[in-house]
C-alpha cells in the first residue's frame, strides 16, 4: 500500500471491484426437462396399460374355457376380451407365464386378453361352447367402456400446442441469431460479447503488429496500467476510460485490439457494434446493460467494440416523426454505462471505426473516449516492417527485399500488403517454383491493382492503336512536367473487367500539394485524350476514368482547398454533413464554381495539347514501340525520352529499383483505361 502527497495510503483503484472467487456450479441445462417430458409422454401413450398376456381366441377356448379355469370375461369397448382366471387355476403349470406377475404382489387380473372381432359372433360362440353346462359353471360376460383421458388429452390438446410452440421457438431462434450468440427467445436481451480471459486462445501480441508504433505506445500504456496500476495512481493520475481507434479500412485496428487481448492478462470482451442491433424494441439497451454487468463482475477488464459506428451514429438525424429509434435508445444506454451517474471503475472501453465523422459528439467527449488513436496507412518504414511480418511464413528467394517492396507500394495498407504476399505465393505455386522470388511479387502487385491479365481478350488493330497513343500521351506529359510521380510502367495488355490499358507510377509519401502540382496532375491525366485528338483528330470513350478524376480534383481545388482567385479562400467541405441535402452557398456562387471548374480544366487541357504537340515525335516513337512490345518499363522510357528533367533522384537510381508500381487507386498515382465505357 503506497501513500499520496498528503501521506494517506493510496488504494488500488480496482480493489473494490475485485471479488473473492467462488466456485461456479455447473449451469442447469433446461434441455433435460424437455427430455424427461418426452420420455413420460411416450411411456404414457405407447406402453401397455396392464400386464395381461396376449393370447388367441382358440387358445382361450381350448386351454382355459373348456378346462373350467375362467372366472369371468370382460369385453372392453366391444373389441377386446379380458380374461380373469380362477384363483386355484392361476398356479397351474400351463399358466407359467403368469409367474412373473405374482412377484409384483396380489394378482387381481385381468390375466389374458385377445381381440374378439365381432361382439355378436363372440357371444354366440361362447353360448355354443357352454351348451349343457350347469348354470353355476357358465362363465359370465361383462361389458365395460374405458376412456383414455390422458391419451386423448395429449393427442388432442397437448401435441398441437407443443408443435406450435416448437415451430415458434425455431423461428425466433432463427430471427435472433441462434444459440451461438445468446439469441434464444429467453436470452434475447443477453449480451453477445465473446469473453477472452488469461486462459483464452488469443495468441496475438504486440510483436505481431508492425507499422503502428505510435498507436502501440498508446494502447500499451492502457495494458501497463492494468498490470501496474500503482505506478500511475501514486502520482494522482487516472487512466483514460476509453480509447477510440480511428483509421481507414485494412490499417490494423482490429489486429491491434487482438494484441491488447493477448497482452493484457485481464478478461477481454469482444463484440461488434451490430451485435446490439435487433428488430425488437429495447433489446439493444438490454444487451448494453448485460454487457457492462458482466464486465463489472470481471473488473478490471477491457471491452472492445468493433465498428462502433453501427450503434454510435449522431442522434437526431433521419428520425421519423413520432417513430421510435431503437438505435438511439441503444446509444443512450451506452453513453450512460460508459460515463453516467452510477459509473464504476475497472472497465476500459476500446472501440474501432473508419467513420469517426458520423459518430455522436457525446460519445467522443472526454470521460467516455478520452483518446482518439489515429491509425493511418503506414509510411515507408512501416510498410517494410509489415512486409517482414507477412514474409516470415513464405519460402523466399534470395532476391526478395522488404525495403524494396516497401518502396514500390506507397499508399498500401496492412491488409493490401498481406494480400500481395499471399498472391505472390499463389503465383509462385502456379508456376511450380520452389520459392517466391521478386518477379512473383511484381506480378502480385500488378494483379492487385490492375486485375487479372486477360491474354485471350480480342482487341482490333484500330482499338489497340488508340490505346497505345492514349497511354503514350499520359507517359509523355507525366515525364516532362514537374512535381509528378515517376512513371515506371506502361502497358496495353488488358487486365481486370474492362481495363484495356494502364500506367503505373511510383509515388512518394507526400501529404501537401501545391496548386501547380495539382494542375500538372490534371494535365497528366488529360494526356490520353489530348493525344487522341492530336493524332486521330477525334476522341474516344477511353478517357471516362480520366475525366471523373480531373472533375473531382478541379472541384476540390475550387470548393475545398481555396485555390481559385475568383471564389476566394473559402471551403465548402461538409465533413460532419451538417448541411444535409442543402448547399452552403447560393445559386449564383454555384454558377461561379461551375464556370471556374470548366475554366481550370480547359486551361490544363490546352497546356497538355501544347506539350504533346511540342513532343509529337517522341509521342509517335513511344506509341510504335508500345504497340510492338505491349509493356514498357522505366529504362525503356529513359532510352526513348531521355533522363527525366525534373527528377534528380530518379536519374541517379538504378533502373531495376523502380520498375514496379506503387499506390493503388489514389489520385495521380495510377490509372486503368476503359475504352469500353
Amino acid at each position: 500500500m503506497s501513500e499520496n502527497q498528503q501521506g494517506e495510503p493510496q488504494k488500488d483503484p480496482f480493489e473494490r471491484n475485485r471479488k473473492p472467487k467462488v466456485p461456479q456450479m455447473p449451469k442447469f441445462n433446461y434441455y433435460w426437462i424437455y427430455a424427461v417430458i418426452a420420455v413420460l409422454f411416450i411411456a404414457l401413450t405407447f406402453l401397455p396399460k396392464n400386464a395381461a398376456v396376449k393370447t388367441t381366441r382358440i387358445d382361450f377356448i381350448n386351454r382355459m374355457l373348456l378346462a373350467h379355469d375362467v372366472e369371468k370375461v370382460v369385453v372392453v369397448n366391444k373389441s377386446v376380451a379380458e380374461i380373469y382366471l380362477k384363483k386355484d387355476a392361476k398356479g397351474l403349470d400351463k399358466y407359467k407365464e403368469l409367474k412373473d406377475r405374482r412377484m409384483l404382489g396380489e394378482d387381481v387380473g385381468p390375466h389374458y386378453f385377445f381381440e374378439i372381432g365381432d361382439v355378436t359372433s363372440f357371444e354366440t360362440d361362447m353360448r355354443e361352447r357352454q351348451k349343457g353346462w350347469p348354470a353355476t359353471q357358465q362363465v359370465p360376460i361383462e361389458y365395460s367402456t374405458q376412456n383414455n383421458y390422458l391419451g386423448d388429452f395429449l393427442f388432442t390438446w397437448m401435441l398441437p400446442i407443443i408443435i406450435l410452440v416448437g415451430i415458434w421457438m425455431f423461428i425466433m431462434r432463427r430471427m435472433t441469431g441462434g444459440p451461438a450468440g445468446g439469441g434464444q427467445i429467453f436470452n434475447i436481451g443477453k449480451s453477445r460479447a465473446q469473453l477472452f480471459d488469461k486462459d483464452g486462445h488469443v495468441k496475438t501480441t504486440f510483436k505481431d503488429v508492425a507499422g503502428l508504433d505510435e498507436a502501440k505506445v498508446e494502447v500499451m500504456e492502457i495494458v501497463d496500467f492494468l498490470k501496474n496500476p500503482k505506478k500511475y495512481t501514486n502520482l494522482g493520475g487516472k487512466i483514460p476510460k476509453g480509447a477510440l481507434l480511428v483509421g481507414p479500412p485494412g490499417t490494423g485496428k482490429t489486429l491491434l485490439a487482438k494484441a491488447v487481448a493477448g497482452e493484457a492478462g485481464v478478461p477481454f470482451f469482444s463484440l461488434s457494434g451490430s451485435d446490439f442491433v435487433e428488430m425488437f424494441v429495447g433489446v439493444g439497451a438490454s444487451r448494453v446493460r448485460d454487457l457492462f454487468k458482466q464486465a463489472k463482475e470481471k473488473a478490471p477488464c477491457i471491452i472492445f467494440i468493433d465498428e462502433i459506428d453501427a450503434v454510435g451514429r449522431a442522434r437526431g438525424k433521419n428520425l421519423v416523426q413520432g417513430g421510435n429509434d431503437e438505435r438511439e435508445n441503444t446509444l443512450n444506454q451506452l453513453l450512460t454505462e460508459m460515463d453516467g451517474f452510477a459509473t464504476d471503475l475497472g472497465v476500459i472501453i476500446l472501440a474501432a471505426t473508419n467513420r469517426p465523422d458520423i459518430l455522436d459528439s457525446a460519445l467522443l467527449r472526454p470521460g467516455r473516449f478520452d483518446r482518439q488513436i489515429s491509425i493511418d496507412k503506414p509510411d515507408l518504414n512501416g510498410r517494410a516492417e509489415i512486409f517482414k511480418v507477412h514474409l516470415q511464413p513464405l519460402k523466399l528467394a534470395a532476391d526478395v527485399n522488404p525495403e524494396r517492396l516497401a518502396t514500390q507500394t506507397a499508399g498500401f495498407a496492412g491488409a493490401d500488403i498481406a494480400n500481395i504476399c499471399n498472391e505472390a505465393a499463389l503465383i509462385a505455386a502456379r508456376k511450380d517454383k520452389s520459392s517466391v522470388d521478386m518477379q512473383d511479387f511484381q506480378d502480385a502487385v500488378d494483379r492487385v491493382i490492375g486485375g487479372l491479365e486477360k491474354k485471350n481478350k480480342i482487341i482490333s488493330a484500330e482499338e489497340k492503336q488508340i490505346i497505345a497513343y492514349h497511354e503514350s500521351g499520359h507517359a509523355i506529359v507525366g515525364w516532362f512536367l514537374e512535381g509528378l510521380d515517376p512513371l515506371v510502367k506502361v502497358s496495353i495488355v488488358p487486365r481486370g473487367v474492362a481495363a484495356l490499358g494502364y500506367a503505373q507510377y511510383l509515388p512518394k509519401d507526400q501529404y501537401l500539394y501545391t496548386t501547380e502540382q495539382l494542375m500538372n496532375m490534371m494535365c497528366m491525366t488529360l494526356g490520353g485524350r489530348a493525344a487522341e485528338e492530336i493524332v486521330f483528330g477525334r476522341i474516344s470513350t477511353g478517357a471516362q476514368n480520366d475525366l471523373e478524376r480531373i472533375t473531382r480534383m478541379a472541384y476540390g481545388m475550387v470548393t475545398i482547398y481555396g485555390m481559385n482567385e475568383r471564389i476566394g479562400n473559402v471551403s465548402f467541405y461538409d465533413a460532419n454533413q451538417e448541411y444535409g441535402f442543402t448547399k452552403p452557398y447560393s445559386d449564383q456562387t454555384a454558377l461561379m464554381i461551375d464556370e471556374e471548374v470548366r475554366k481550370l480544366i480547359e486551361t490544363c487541357y490546352l497546356k497538355t495539347k501544347e506539350l504533346l504537340a511540342e513532343k509529337r515525335e517522341k509521342l509517335e516513337e513511344l506509341a510504335q514501340i508500345l504497340l510492338e512490345k505491349e509493356i514498357l518499363f522505366q529504362h525503356d522510357l529513359q532510352e526513348i525520352l531521355g533522363v527525366r528533367p525534373h527528377d534528380k533522384v530518379l536519374e541517379a537510381a538504378p533502373a531495376e529499383v523502380v520498375e514496379v508500381i506503387a499506390e493503388p487507386a489514389s489520385e495521380g498515382s495510377q490509372e486503368a483505361e476503359n475504352p469500353e465505357a
